[in-house]
């Protein structure tokens, strides 16, 4: 199990969420708190509200009560313009489809969040190579998602969700279209993340390996969180580095 061996403020902070989509209510006052350089899984049935959870975390959605704070911002408070610079800077996507573009290679791929944040060319791919060198794919740097395997894609999409060096990850049902043993490749991907560069996840997962793995698993049920886990605010967490 990790261990953590420093303390710092709540990397994620969401206070009585709550949202609803016509007469369907499907997040209850939903209170959640987050360390940086933890992983949590959040399960829960199909229609429990994870994925809106996850969506409201990342500022893709917004909530209709609550609060929402992020590594000490109240984004609720960004106008649209300033939530969109921040969610390219602070937040990083994984998602279950890979969502790359095809006609681009994975270091173009990688390369496009850094683009969209104004970094020039060569420190984007500076920083893209780096990525690609720790998931060992430097040799597939020049192929399009066309020529990766599935296992390849996703783990492109990751270095792309991390090219910006963002606070959060945010993951939805990330090895849901992989097999077995790219899965299991992934979820320890995260895991190195982690503990080598106190990475924060926030994964929404069928996977019940991956679920149990975590530091923390949040059970949603019927748009509330039924089991937040027992990690404590007395438990202390690593220096940060950045890859």
């Amino acid at each position: 199990m990790f261990t953590f061996v420093a303390k710092f403020e709540w990397m994620i902070q969401a206070d009585n969420i709550s949202k609803r989509f016509g007469n369907i209510e499907v997040l209850r006052n939903v209170s959640l708190r987050v360390h940086p350089a933890e992983l949590v899984s959040v399960v829960g049935a199909s229609g429990a509200g994870k994925t809106t959870l996850l969506q409201i975390i990342g500022t893709l959605l917004k909530c209709d009560s609550g609060k929402l704070t992020i590594q000490g911002t109240n984004v609720s408070r960004l106008n649209e313009r300033e939530l969109a610079a921040f969610r390219n800077q602070s937040i990083g996507f994984v998602f279950q489809f890979h969502h790359l573009l095809p006609e681009f290679s994975a270091l173009e791929n990688i390369c496009i969040p850094a683009f969209i944040a104004g970094k020039n060319r060569k420190e984007a791919e500076l920083r893209a190579m780096q990525l690609l060198d720790f998931f060992k794919l430097r040799d597939r740097a020049n192929h399009k998602p066309s020529e990766l395997s599935g296992g390849e894609q996703q783990r492109v999409a990751v270095a792309r969700a991390l090219v910006n060096r963002p606070a959060v990850v945010l993951a939805d049902e990330p090895s849901g279209n992989l097999d077995s043993a790219s899965a299991n490749a992934l979820h320890q991907l995260f895991f190195d993340l982690r503990n080598e560069f106190q990475q924060t996840f926030v994964i929404v997962t069928h996977n019940p390996q991956l679920a149990q793995m975590a530091d923390r698993r949040i059970l949603i049920s019927d748009g509330q969180i039924s089991d937040a886990g027992n990690k404590t605010d007395s438990e202390t967490f690593p220096p940060l580095t950045s890859l």
